[in-house]
């Protein structure tokens, strides 16, 4: 680590640290940014460089939202440590952005439970199932990943999509998944694993109020479609 170059080795006009200190952070450039986080460069590049290079080869900010560790670590040619650091800020950006205060979030419309988990499912690259839990006011409980892959009623099992919602006492439950296409329309086996979720909910007593599809940043209600009725 000695011989890395750090942010303590530019000139101190030059120190992303000591810019956000005497200037607020607002005047910062992404790798500036960027640079803080990291701490430190390599041997053959100072922090600065570096950063500039990891923006330039996601893409920009974006592409760096969208990234894997693999792809950090492939593309951009830095360590796992690194990689880390990034991916930790790139997940409390995705909370943050999904965030509502309050310590309760009541369900009231198909809308309200797209937009809790939209921002963090659109982006995804594969296909993920979440179990969004409520109480018997509607209030969400806590949100599970149940499955990942494409959607098949011979693989969703529905013990898997209910255990947490048992675990919890839910009164009910919204089932989201995501279609990396961006295509938010519903599958033929979308639908078969509604109508099974569905009828396993009614022998269990915690009813399936909805199943939405997001992809694109838009999302389609299974309830709002009329396929999944009262």
């Amino acid at each position: 680590m000695k011989d890395m170059l750090k942010i303590m080795d530019l000139p101190e006009n030059e120190r992303p640290r000591e810019r956000l200190f005497r200037y607020g952070s607002e005047v910062l450039s992404n790798a500036e940014l960027l640079a803080i986080i990291l701490g430190c460069g390599s041997k053959k590049e100072n922090i600065i460089s570096l950063s500039n290079r990891i923006i330039r080869n996601s893409g920009g900010l974006n592409g760096i939202l969208n990234s894997t560790t693999e792809d950090l670590t492939d593309t951009c040619g830095i360590g796992r440590a690194k990689a880390a650091k990034i991916m930790a800020v790139v997940e409390l950006s995705k909370r943050f952005r999904s965030y509502r205060g309050g310590s309760d979030y009541k369900i009231c419309s198909p809308e309200d439970a797209a937009m809790l988990v939209m921002e963090e499912m659109k982006e995804l690259k594969q296909e993920y199932l979440k179990v969004m839990i409520l109480n018997t006011k509607n209030v969400v409980m806590g949100i599970k990943n149940v499955f990942v892959g494409s959607l098949n009623s011979s693989i969703v099992h529905p013990r898997e999509v209910f255990f947490y919602a048992i675990k919890k006492n839910a009164a009910s439950i919204i089932v989201c998944h995501n279609h990396p296409s961006g295509d938010p329309s519903p599958s033929s086996e979308d639908i078969n694993v509604t109508y099974r979720l569905k009828e396993c909910g009614e022998l269990l007593g915690i009813k399936l109020i909805d199943h939405l599809i997001i992809g694109g940043g838009i999302y389609v209600s299974l309830k709002e479609k009329g396929i999944l009725s009262d």
